[in-house]
C-alpha cells in the first residue's frame, strides 16, 4: 500500500526512463520528484534561473548537480540528457521557445516528463468544504487547475501520452482548520463571521475524518511522457566526437555535489 502523502511510485514508473541516464529538471519545483528518478540511478542536473534556488536544491538533494540558467536557454552541448522532467511549472514557461531547447539538449529517443498536481473534487467530503466556503468566498477552492501544464502540441514531440494518478496528503482537524483561515480573503473575515464558519468546517471534518485518523486529501498527479522528435529543429545536431558532454559556458553559478 502506497505511503500517504507519497509520489505515487506508479507515476514514477510510468515517467522514468527505461534504462537509467542523465535527466535534467527544470525548476527547483521539480527536485522532489526528480529524487525518485535518482533513486532509479539517474543522474540529475537540475538548473533555475535564480542561484539561490539552485544552492537550496543542491543543498537538499547532495547527489544534484546545479547549474543556474533559464530553460529558454540552456547552457549544455546537443543531445546531453537523456531525460527532461518539468514539474508543477509548465504551465509557466513560454512552450514555442522551452520546448525546441528541451528537443535540442535531448538524445534522440530522450523523453520529456511534464507532471502537474492539482485538488482532485470528486471525493464528497471535499466538495462540500467547498460549497461550504464558497458561501463567503465564490472563489474559494476554485485555483487554477494545473492540469493544463501538458505538453502543448509541438512538432518536437508530436506524440504525447498522458496518464493520471492519484495522491492522498494526510490533513488533521487543526490543519485544515488553519487551512482555511489563513485563505486570503478568508483570513480578512470579521470574528463573528469567522467563527461560525470555522466551527462549520470542524462538524465537517468530525464527520467525514474516521476515528483517531486523519482525513486524506485528494490531489490528482498528471504525467505525461513524449519522445523527441529531432527532424524540426532549425539547426543540425552535432554530438561531440568523444560522447555527450555537458557545456557550462556563461553559467552564473554551477553547484556540484560531487
Amino acid at each position: 500500500m502506497a505511503t500517504p502523502g507519497a509520489f505515487p511510485a506508479a507515476a514514477v514508473a510510468w515517467l522514468a526512463p527505461t534504462r537509467p541516464g542523465s535527466l535534467l529538471a527544470i525548476g527547483s519545483a521539480s527536485a522532489p520528484t526528480a529524487t525518485h528518478f535518482e533513486q532509479l540511478g539517474n543522474r540529475v542536473t537540475i538548473t533555475a534561473r535564480a542561484p539561490e534556488d539552485v544552492r537550496r536544491a543542491c543543498a537538499r538533494h547532495t547527489g544534484f548537480r546545479g547549474v543556474a540558467a533559464a530553460p529558454d536557454a540552456l547552457p549544455f552541448l546537443p543531445c546531453s540528457f537523456d531525460a527532461v522532467l518539468v514539474a508543477q511549472g509548465m504551465h509557466r514557461l513560454p512552450p514555442g521557445l522551452v520546448l525546441a531547447e528541451f528537443a535540442r539538449v535531448l538524445v534522440p529517443g530522450g523523453q520529456l516528463a511534464v507532471v502537474a498536481t492539482f485538488r482532485d473534487d470528486s471525493v464528497p467530503w471535499v466538495r462540500r468544504l467547498a460549497a461550504i466556503l464558497q458561501r463567503y468566498d465564490p472563489d474559494a477552492m476554485r485555483g487554477a487547475d494545473e492540469s493544463a501544464a501538458t505538453i502543448p502540441a509541438s512538432a518536437h514531440f508530436p506524440e504525447v501520452e498522458q496518464r493520471d494518478f492519484r495522491r492522498w496528503v494526510p490533513i488533521t482537524r487543526d490543519g485544515m482548520l488553519k487551512l482555511v483561515s489563513s485563505a486570503p480573503k478568508l483570513a480578512n473575515l470579521d470574528i463573528g463571521v469567522a467563527e461560525p464558519l470555522l466551527a462549520e468546517v470542524a462538524e465537517l471534518y468530525d464527520s467525514s475524518a474516521p476515528r483517531a485518523e486523519p482525513l486524506l486529501l485528494p490531489y490528482a498527479v498528471r504525467c505525461s511522457r513524449a519522445e523527441v522528435d529531432h527532424a524540426e529543429l532549425s539547426s543540425v545536431l552535432r554530438l561531440p566526437e568523444d560522447g555527450l558532454q555537458i557545456n557550462l559556458q556563461s553559467r552564473p553559478f554551477v553547484s556540484d555535489s560531487d
